[in-house]
């Protein structure tokens, strides 16, 4: 393993590739951070909205990613392009050796979400793979209980999202509701739901879904999950982007023989139901923790960052690298594989 170039004495560097929807997040955690972070520049094939972010953030713009990095000297870049292009896009920063933080899914197929690990690993830069929600104060009291093993056994774990996209969303960019770039309900809108299954409950056995599609796109606006623990455990898991009229729900409930959860809201952003046989003295918090949202990115995109500049400081691990991120594709693409085949999909899948 390469050791891993510190940034130190100065303001982190940093450009972000693409310049859609998810980049103001990114641009916003920048700002929250600016005594830490500066923005460099800006890339996006888009000449017309590339003008407008040039506009806003006085910075330079480009429209080939491997042009800027030849130009500006750059600690790191954020992925916030469509799904299918962050595997050679972090390739060519690690070419540059340069640290990638990647919006999620990594990728849209297993071998790209590896290749991306082996070519940071070996380029000796770091590949951070957002995953804001884990940030959210509700999901970190739920995360504290698990480790605490305040639920005993854990018998069957549920999650839901039920949100809205119209064909409306899916026709802003030819990209949206594609197999190659973008990935469909599980991938893409519900991905952080999925993350939760392995991260909050642990390694997964075996997968099992069915899928369907009513928009007029190529992936699944809809699906159902079965999930199988090697603790055990069963869980399962419905998504749908066609709930009437607006964003309903995202929510987990997990049952344990000693305690009962439910995180609910339109984003995992109220603990709505709280029960253990033994109290303990965070369990006043559980109010507090509530918060409204906005949207339904949540609020984790500059708790995210920080991570980021404690880890390029030199003082941090990496929350969710590259292979935290393979965690969560793995079991989605065995989700997709168990869609299509009409199998049980065992993990891992490959040795």
């Amino acid at each position: 393993m390469h050791s891993y170039t510190k940034v130190n004495g100065r303001k982190i560097r940093i450009a972000i590739i693409g310049c859609g929807r998810i980049s103001k997040n990114h641009l916003t955690a920048i700002e929250k951070h600016s005594s830490e972070m500066e923005l460099v520049a800006l890339c996006d094939t888009n000449s017309e909205i590339l003008e407008q972010y040039i506009s806003i953030y006085k910075v330079c713009g480009y429209s080939k990613m491997a042009e800027l990095l030849e130009v500006e000297q750059v600690d790191v870049v954020a992925l916030c392009t469509p799904s299918g292009l962050h595997a050679e896009q972090a390739k060519i920063a690690a070419k540059y050796g340069v640290n990638v933080i990647t919006e999620k899914p990594m990728a849209t197929r297993w071998q790209d979400g590896v290749s991306m690990v082996k070519a940071c690993d070996q380029a000796g830069v770091y590949l951070f793979v957002v995953k804001q929600n884990r940030r959210n104060s509700t999901l970190q009291l739920l995360k504290r209980a698990i480790e605490e093993k305040r639920f005993g056994k854990i018998h069957m774990v549920h999650i839901n999202v039920f949100w809205t996209r119209p064909q409306s969303y899916y026709d802003q960019a030819k990209w949206r509701g594609t197999w190659e770039f973008d990935g469909g309900a599980f991938m893409n809108q519900a991905s952080h739901y999925v993350d939760l299954f392995d991260w909050l409950i642990g390694p997964i056995d075996k997968v099992q879904a069915m899928m369907s599609t009513t928009r007029d796109i190529e992936v699944e606006d809809t699906g159902v999950m079965n999930v199988r623990w090697r603790s055990g455990a069963l869980g399962s898991m419905s998504v749908t982007m066609l709930t009437y009229p607006k964003n309903m729900e995202g929510s987990i409930t997990i049952l344990g023989e000693k305690g009962s959860v439910r995180i609910g809201g339109v984003a995992v952003n109220e603990i709505q139901h709280w029960e253990f046989d033994e109290p303990k003295e965070y369990d006043q918090q559980v109010k507090a923790a509530n918060y409204e949202t906005t949207s339904v990115y949540g609020f984790g995109h500059p708790l995210y960052y920080k991570n980021v500049v404690d880890v390029l400081r030199g003082i941090e691990e990496p929350e969710t690298d590259g292979r935290e991120g393979l965690k969560s594709l793995e079991v989605l693409i065995a989700a997709y594989l168990s869609a299509r085949d009409g199998k049980t999909i065992s993990l891992p899948l490959e040795y």
